[in-house]
C-alpha cells in the first residue's frame, strides 16, 4: 500500500497558474491560503488513453465546493481543462496518469484568517503524475479508527476541502495497526468512509453503501451505484453498522486513485472467504469497460 517514487515522475512540470516549472522549482508563496489555513478545495482525476473519467462530474464538485466556501473568483470549466491539457502536453502524458486539481483562495496580502485578505485571485494547480491505481487488488485489510468523521451539522462532506487532519490521524492509526486503510465512523457509530475511499459491501447478492451522510459525494462511488442500476443488480444506500461489515460476503473500497479494490479482512475478522468475490470482480470488469469508453477527450 506504501506508494513508490515512480522514476517516470522525476522531471515532470507542475503547472501554477498557467506556468510550467519543473518539480523541483514548483512553490507556492507562504502567504498562500492554503499555507496559511488549508483553505483550498481540490479533486483527483484519472488518464485513461488520452480521456479523463468523469472530468464534468470532478469539475462541477470543484466548483461546488469552492462556492460553498465563498470563493470570490472561481475559474470556469474550459479554463480549467485548458490547464490540464498544457499540463498533460509538457509532460508527454496520455495514459496511466493521476492528476490532483487544487484551487486555493489565492495569495493574502499579510497572514491571517480573514478571506478579506485575499485580494489576487484564487491559485490553480494542476499535478499530474504517472501512476496506476495506488490499491493492492489482491485484498486490503483494515482497522477502525478511533477518529470519527464530522457530521454536516459540524462540517458539511459535501465540501471537498483540503483539510486532510481527520484523514490522517485515522493514516496514522492504521499504519501502527499494521493495516492498509483505516474505517472511519460517524458519530453516531455508524461507518462513513476509509481515511481516502468509499466503502461498500455484498450482502446476500445485494450491493450496500453507507449514505452522504459524512462522507463526500463519490464520483466513482456514483458511477458503480449507476452501473448497478443499469445492470439490474439489487443495491441500496443505507447507514451500516460495523457488524454488517463484519458479517459481509464481499466488500470493497471505491476512490479514483484506487478504482475498485477488495477488502479482505477488518479488525481482524475475514470478510467472506478472505478473497476477491464474484460480484466485486463483476463490478470491477464493468468499471473498467466503462473507464474504456467514458471520459473527455484532453489530449
Amino acid at each position: 500500500m506504501l506508494q513508490k517514487f515512480d522514476e517516470r515522475n522525476r522531471d515532470i512540470q507542475i503547472n501554477i497558474n498557467g506556468r510550467t516549472v519543473h518539480r523541483d522549482q514548483a512553490g507556492v508563496s507562504p502567504f498562500d491560503s492554503v499555507v496559511q489555513g488549508g483553505d483550498a478545495v481540490w479533486e483527483g482525476l484519472r488518464l485513461y488513453n488520452g480521456r479523463i473519467f468523469k472530468l464534468v462530474e470532478h469539475l462541477d464538485r470543484l466548483r461546488s465546493s469552492a462556492l460553498a466556501l465563498a470563493f470570490a473568483q472561481i475559474p470556469t470549466h474550459d479554463e480549467i481543462i485548458e490547464q490540464i491539457r498544457r499540463t498533460l502536453a509538457a509532460n508527454g502524458m496520455r495514459d496511466g496518469v493521476h492528476i490532483r486539481l487544487t484551487l486555493t483562495r489565492g495569495v493574502k496580502i499579510t497572514s491571517g484568517m480573514d478571506p478579506r485578505l485575499n485580494t489576487a485571485g484564487p491559485t490553480l494547480i494542476v499535478l499530474a503524475e504517472h501512476k496506476p491505481p495506488v490499491y493492492d487488488k489482491s485484498g486490503l485489510t483494515l482497522v477502525t479508527s478511533s477518529v470519527r468523521r464530522f457530521p454536516p451539522d459540524c462540517l458539511d462532506p459535501k465540501i471537498h476541502h483540503n483539510n486532510l487532519i481527520q484523514s490522517i490521524l485515522a493514516k496514522l492509526e492504521a499504519n501502527v495497526a499494521g493495516a492498509d486503510d483505516a474505517v472511519m465512523l460517524d458519530v453516531r457509530g455508524f461507518v462513513a468512509e476509509t481515511n481516502a475511499t468509499h466503502v461498500f459491501i455484498v450482502h446476500r447478492g445485494e450491493v450496500l453503501t453507507p449514505r452522504c451522510v459524512a462522507c463526500p459525494e463519490g464520483i466513482t462511488r456514483a458511477a458503480v451505484l449507476d452501473l448497478c442500476r443499469a445492470n439490474s443488480i439489487p443495491h441500496a444506500e443505507r447507514d451500516l453498522s460495523l457488524t454488517e461489515i463484519y458479517r459481509a460476503d464481499e466488500m470493497f473500497c471505491t476512490g479514483t486513485m484506487g478504482e475498485l479494490a477488495p477488502v479482505i479482512r477488518v479488525d481482524g475478522r475475514t470478510i467472506g472467504t478472505g478473497s476477491i468475490g464474484p460480484m466485486t470482480v463483476r463490478l470491477s470488469q464493468l468499471f473498467q469497460q466503462l473507464t474504456e469508453s467514458d471520459g473527455v477527450p484532453v489530449v
